[in-house]
């Protein structure tokens, strides 16, 4: 196997270069947009936002109300965003005790 970066042999099980340093072999999981259901104020949507771009979500508001006061397009913006960005997959309470009674852990909440 060679490295992608400096063109090197190296082992086939490698994660790290070692010529180069750079890391090689692992796949890299790609961010999805999605509206989480927690931590929303109306639809999720700058908070989608904030966790894809990884910015804090008070910045993503404030611009997001900025846009709308002063742009005007804003609000239809947040709606388009409301209904294309697909929203969390719901975890349902089944699956949650499962998954806490093999770890034995105690999930609470809603």
């Amino acid at each position: 196997m060679y490295c992608n970066y400096c063109g090197k042999v190296i082992q086939e099980d490698a994660h790290i270069c070692v010529s180069c340093g750079k890391c090689v072999g692992m796949h890299v999981p790609q961010k999805k947009l999605i509206r989480p259901r927690s931590g929303r104020k109306i639809a999720g949507v700058a908070l989608a936002f904030a966790e894809y771009f990884d910015l804090d979500v008070s910045l993503i508001r404030v611009v997001w109300v900025l846009v709308a006061v002063f742009g005007g397009t804003g609000i239809l913006a947040y709606i388009v965003c409301w209904v294309v960005i697909p929203s969390e997959p719901e975890v349902k309470a089944e699956a949650v005790q499962t998954a806490s009674s093999q770890t034995g852990s105690v999930v609470t909440g809603t």
